[in-house]
C-alpha cells in the first residue's frame, strides 16, 4: 500500500487529494485559496469532517507547509514518510509530452520553457512542485499534462491556417486542455457501456467556467475545441472563445488599449460575464433567465449555439458517434444547460432524452438517454485527481 498525493495548483490556489493506493481510497481532500493575498483560507476534509482555517498564505511554499502539517495534526498520516509519491497537474506540456512523465531537471526545464503559453499556470505549477520537493525530498514526483491526451491529433486538426513558420519557429498550434478529464470520462463511459474503448467514438463535453469539447475516435483524440491556450474554443465563464481575429486589432484601436489590456478583456471580461453583464456563474444567469432578463436569455442562447455547433461538427467528423458525455461543473450539475444543448442536437443526431431524469441528475453517473436514442448520452463526474494518482503509481512503480 502506498499513499500518493494529487496536486492541482493555480496562480492563487492549491487543490489536493491524498489517496491510499492501489485501493484508491481518498484519505483526505482540500484546498488552499487566496494564496499571495493579505489573508488566505485552508480547508481539509477527512472522515466526514471539514476543517477550515483563515490565515496568511503569502506563497505556495507556505500553503504546502500548512497542508502537510495538517496531515499529521489530524492523524490522517502518522508520519509524512508514509507518502511515497506526488503527482502534479501541469496545464501546458506542448508537443513535448504525449503522456505523464517522472519529473527530472530536463522535464522541469521544458515546463518552464512552455510557461509563455500558460503564464498563469505553468509557473504556479513549478513553484508548487518545488515546495513539495523541498518538504518531501525523498519521494518521487510525476507531472500529468492537460495537453498530453490531445497529442494524438493530426496536423489537419492541430495546425492553424497561418504562416507555417509560426508553427515551426514559435510553436503556434492547437494544444487543447482538460485532457486528463476527457481521458477519464472517455474510459469510464466505455466501462459503463461494457465495451472496449478502442471500439467506441465519443464526444466529451467538459463544461465548467473553463470549457472544452473533444472528439475521441477509438480512444484517441482527433479534435478538440481549445486552441493555443485555454482562451480558444467555445464561450466560457469569462473567456470569449473563438472570435473573428479582426475584432482584436479593431477594438485595440478603438479603445487605445495594449495587448495585455486586450488579453484581460478576452480572458476575464468576456464570455457569459461579458454578454450578460450579470455574472460568470451560470447559476446567477439562470436566476436572471427565470426573471425574463433579456441579456441573460441571450447569454444562454449564445452559449447553447456555440456548443451545438462544435458537437455537431465533431459528430460529422467522427462518422458515427456512440456516446456524448457531459462532465465538469456545468456538465455534471447544470440541468438547464444540458437540456438546452440536447434539445439543440436531438433532431440532427437522432437523440431521445429522458428530460425528467435529466432534471434530477446532479454530480452523479447516469445514462440520461432512452433506449431508442441513436447516441447514448451520459453524465459522468470527472476525476482528474484519481488519474493523477494512478499515473503517479504507474510511473514511479509504487
Amino acid at each position: 500500500m502506498s499513499k500518493v498525493i494529487s496536486v492541482n495548483s493555480g496562480s492563487s490556489s492549491l487543490k489536493f487529494q491524498l489517496f491510499d493506493m492501489p485501493s484508491e481510497e481518498v484519505l483526505c481532500s482540500g484546498q488552499a485559496e487566496r494564496i499571495g493575498q493579505d489573508m488566505g483560507a485552508f480547508t481539509i476534509k477527512f472522515n466526514g469532517e471539514k476543517k477550515t482555517k483563515t490565515l496568511p498564505l503569502p506563497d505556495h511554499k507556505k500553503a504546502v507547509e500548512i497542508l502537510l502539517a495538517s496531515l499529521t495534526e489530524y492523524g490522517i498520516v502518522k508520519d509524512l514518510d508514509e507518502i511515497k509519491g506526488a503527482g502534479h497537474r501541469i496545464v501546458q506540456g506542448g508537443s513535448y509530452f504525449s503522456e505523464s512523465e517522472k519529473v527530472t531537471p530536463e522535464v522541469v526545464a521544458r515546463v518552464d520553457e512552455l510557461a509563455e503559453l500558460a503564464p498563469l499556470h505553468n509557473h504556479a505549477h513549478l513553484v508548487c512542485y518545488e515546495a513539495f520537493k523541498e518538504a518531501l525530498p525523498e519521494i518521487g514526483h510525476v507531472f500529468v499534462f492537460d495537453t498530453a491526451f490531445h497529442q494524438s491529433m493530426g496536423p489537419e486538426s492541430y495546425l492553424f491556417p497561418v504562416p507555417y513558420d509560426w508553427y515551426t519557429q514559435y510553436k503556434i498550434r492547437r494544444y487543447g486542455a482538460h485532457g486528463t478529464s476527457h481521458w477519464y470520462v472517455n474510459r469510464r463511459t466505455a466501462e459503463l457501456m461494457g465495451k472496449n474503448v478502442d471500439d467506441l467514438n465519443m464526444i466529451t463535453c467538459h463544461l465548467g467556467n473553463g470549457a472544452s469539447i473533444t472528439a475521441i475516435k477509438g480512444g484517441k483524440v482527433i479534435n478538440t475545441s481549445m486552441g493555443l491556450t485555454p482562451l480558444g474554443g467555445i464561450m466560457m465563464g469569462t473567456r470569449s472563445g473563438d472570435i473573428d481575429p479582426t475584432i482584436v486589432f479593431y477594438m485595440m484601436k478603438k479603445l487605445e488599449c495594449t495587448p495585455d489590456e486586450m488579453d484581460t478583456f478576452l480572458n476575464k471580461r468576456s464570455g457569459m460575464l461579458g454578454v450578460s453583464g450579470i455574472s460568470s456563474d451560470a447559476r446567477d444567469i439562470q436566476a436572471a433567465v427565470d426573471e425574463n432578463n433579456e441579456r441573460a436569455i441571450l447569454t444562454v442562447n449564445l452559449y447553447t449555439n456555440r456548443v451545438v455547433n462544435v458537437v455537431g461538427g465533431y459528430y460529422m467528423e467522427l462518422g458515427h458517434t456512440d456516446a456524448i458525455v457531459f462532465t465538469a461543473g456545468l456538465g455534471e450539475n447544470d440541468t438547464n444547460t444540458r437540456e438546452r444543448i440536447l434539445k439543440g442536437l436531438e433532431e440532427g443526431m437522432g437523440l431521445s432524452i429522458d428530460y425528467e431524469l435529466n432534471k434530477k441528475i446532479r454530480g452523479e453517473e447516469c445514462l440520461i438517454s432512452k433506449p431508442d436514442s441513436k447516441v447514448a448520452v451520459y453524465v459522468i463526474p470527472t476525476n482528474e485527481e484519481l488519474v493523477i494518482a494512478r499515473d503517479t503509481v504507474r510511473i514511479l512503480g509504487l
